[in-house]
């Protein structure tokens, strides 16, 4: 994670994003706050990256890279008003003795459009990550890749419309996607959960599982709901303030998945 110490809305990359609104740095700080203890309390290990300055979106850790099996794929942004984040990212994991760091040759904005669920990588394209980043993270990770292609530009990145809550299933609105990805949607996930618009523009699905406790913007009550039919503890926050960027729960929230141990 990191703390949006630099946090603000500067420049328009997302229909969420208005320069014109005004942003408060302290709210900004104590929502994210909650959140981090909110993981601290669930028993979860937080590592935290440094906010560099005059990178106001740094605080969306989600976006600085995938990492699966010890490895790690650093985003190369599409804008760029973000570029400067992945340098810092390089820097983190190399300090840090992860193993293969790398970053991307195509445009990927991290687990933004990579998300796994079970042993595959679900992959997004349709408006920042290069549809051939997808073979690309299949060949560095040797995971099979999904694609999906999104359409609505209110969700820009995987994450923003589709949620992973457990190995084999999860949660998505179907109405950010192309009919064809619709339909492999369908197929893979039958049982999934479907959002409503409502829930869906309240960012729920920007939410993080960690297969029975779903942390999501207290604001997508609907889902709230869905998910306690399924047996899940959902949990809500506010992240308003962070919204206003086009960002909430999953977006602030980098997993790291170390290699396996050996037997």
């Amino acid at each position: 994670m990191c703390r949006p110490h630099y946090f603000d809305v500067r420049y328009s990359i997302n229909p969420w994003m208005d320069p014109t609104k005004p942003t408060v740095t302290e709210t900004s700080l104590s929502q994210w706050k909650r959140l981090h203890d909110l993981f601290v309390e669930l028993g979860h290990r937080i590592d935290l990256i440094e906010p560099v300055p005059d990178l106001p979106d740094m605080v969306f850790a989600a976006n600085g890279a995938t990492v699966l099996d010890g490895r790690v794929l650093v985003a190369r942004f599409r804008h760029s008003y973000r570029v400067g984040e992945s340098p810092a990212y390089l820097d983190w994991f190399g300090e840090r003795g992860w193993g293969e760091v790398r970053q991307a040759e195509y445009v990927n904005e991290g687990e933004g459009d990579f998300l796994l669920a079970g042993d595959t990588l679900l992959a997004g394209s349709g408006f920042r990550s290069d549809l051939r980043s997808h073979a690309e993270a299949q060949e560095f990770f040797g995971r099979p890749v999904l694609g999906l292609t999104l359409v609505d530009p209110r969700f820009y990145h995987l994450d923003t419309a589709l949620s992973v809550l457990d190995r084999d299933e999860v949660m998505y609105y179907p109405a950010a996607f192309s009919p064809e990805s619709r339909e492999v949607l369908a197929e893979r996930f039958p049982d999934a959960i479907l959002a409503e618009e409502a829930d869906a523009v309240a960012f729920g699905l920007n939410a993080v599982s960690d297969g029975l406790h779903v942390v999501l913007p207290e604001q997508a009550r609907g889902l709230a709901g869905q998910l306690a039919e399924r047996g899940f503890e959902p949990i809500g926050v506010d992240l308003s303030e962070l919204l206003k960027a086009g960002g909430s729960a999953k977006c602030c929230t980098l997993e790291l998945r170390p290699a396996p141990a050996a037997d």
